[in-house]
């Protein structure tokens, strides 16, 4: 498949869609991004098990938001039963659990090559942690977190259009991450600016919760004003992954993938 190139200001394009899908059917979007809170709050009950099953399942939710933003965008009103009619077809749903499971190692893989190079600080701060202080916790953290983050913008670009390309059409799972890593590598300045403006929305979000604190707010009001605010942010940004899909790979075609 032929990834398109694209202009720098595609970044802040495909948000302003995300908008505009959001705009169409609000009441849809915000149901979606409850439901993935949910899901993200109930993965935390069960410590390790809940968050893998959680991590496996990326690429299936993914794939069913792309599919109602795809109808938002030609007008259809999304309605209960539609949000499962993109899995009905058996070969749709193996290859996106076949992806899940190639997520859920490579987290893994990328966790485990983060923390590797600094397994004897962590083993002694763990050995110590009765007696460290919080900047030493934080010190000795922070090394691991930052190149679990640079390794996991690259796995970001080998899974980020995969769910589309396999549920659409119908691309052979290794095939889908390697499209996928090229189409990220070919609008890499489109995806930059996209990542700094979303980075800046949910910095302006914690900031505006700080400031609320500090103008004598409970923890708990707070919270009540910026549920729905998070909410909304987040209906944005999953509607945005299907204006980033269009625009680099074009509108997939034929009833049967749609349905």
């Amino acid at each position: 498949m032929q990834a398109a190139k694209l202009p720098f200001l595609y970044g802040w394009y495909w948000i302003q869609e995300g908008v505009r899908l959001f705009k169409l059917q609000p009441a849809a979007l915000f149901f979606w991004s409850l439901i993935t809170s949910i899901l993200i709050n109930l993965s935390n009950i069960f410590p390790i098990i809940g968050q893998m099953v959680l991590i496996v399942l990326v690429p299936t939710m993914t794939f069913i938001i792309q599919n109602a933003c795809r109808r938002i965008y030609e007008g259809e009103v999304i309605r209960l039963g539609m949000w499962t009619q993109p899995l009905k077809p058996a070969p749709v749903r193996n290859r996106l659990i076949k992806l899940g499971f190639i997520y859920l190692l490579a987290c893994l893989a990328v966790g485990f090559v983060a923390t590797f190079p600094f397994v004897n600080e962590l083993t002694q701060l763990m050995d110590n942690s009765s007696t460290a202080s919080p900047e030493a916790v934080m010190a000795a953290f922070r090394k691991p977190i930052l190149l679990f983050f640079v390794l996991y913008l690259g796995l970001s670009a080998l899974f980020w259009h995969a769910p589309a390309l396999v549920g659409w059409h119908a691309v052979p799972v290794k095939q889908a991450l390697f499209f996928s890593m090229i189409a990220c590598w070919r609008n890499k300045a489109a995806f930059l600016l996209y990542g700094l403006c979303w980075a800046g929305a949910f910095f302006a979000i914690q900031t505006l919760g700080e400031l609320l604190l500090g103008a004598g707010l409970s923890p708990s009001t707070a919270t009540m004003v910026l549920t729905p605010i998070n909410l909304a942010m987040a209906a944005i940004l999953y509607a945005s992954f299907y204006p980033a899909y269009r625009s680099v790979f074009g509108d997939p075609a034929g009833e049967a993938q749609h349905s």
